[in-house]
């Protein structure tokens, strides 16, 4: 009983110790397939940090990115990979993405003024549909339900009122 019960914390300790080594591996992967001539946004060593009342850090896996005014939290190695379909026979690529800006009520503004707009900058495409929502919070921010066309590098802006925030992202299988 001592012998299964040594193997399974032993088995269970080796495993965690891999976790951080796979991810880094994961992240140096997808950023090997991401071509030289796709400006992908990257996690930055100095990255803006949200005034209070909002999250110090953002989900795992991702970055803050912006101004007080306008922000959003990017995946850290600059793509998005395996994006399913928003419906069986939609042939786009279904991503959502929150956005933040100091001061926004949904009270006052239940459809979020937030516009935003996406273009394929490696090869001719569509542009990207995308539609905001608001997110009650706590606290609140506005969420974009974007319908991306086709795999590949995307220049997506975010427009609000006189604000505007860009990012490019990587799109992959």
């Amino acid at each position: 009983m001592f012998a299964r019960l040594l193997a399974l914390v032993s088995l269970l300790l080796l495993t965690q110790a891999s976790f951080p080594q796979h991810s880094a591996q994961r992240s140096q992967t997808a950023t090997r397939e991401v071509p030289e001539t796709c400006p992908i946004t990257k996690a930055s060593d100095h990255p803006f940090i949200p005034p209070w009342p909002y999250p110090k850090v953002p989900y795992p896996g991702g970055s803050w990115f912006g101004t007080d005014r306008l922000w959003i939290s990017p995946p850290e190695d600059g793509t998005w990979r395996g994006l399913g379909h928003y419906t069986p026979t939609d042939p786009t690529f279904r991503q959502k993405m929150q956005w933040w800006r100091q001061g926004y009520d949904y009270h006052t503004e239940p459809k979020p003024k937030l516009k935003v707009t996406g273009k394929r900058l490696d090869a001719p495409a569509p542009p990207l549909m995308a539609e905001a929502n608001n997110v009650i919070g706590p606290p609140p921010s506005m969420m974009v339900g974007m319908n991306i066309p086709m795999l590949g590098c995307w220049e997506i802006t975010g427009h609000y009122e006189d604000e505007e925030l860009t990012f490019v992202v990587w799109l992959s299988k």
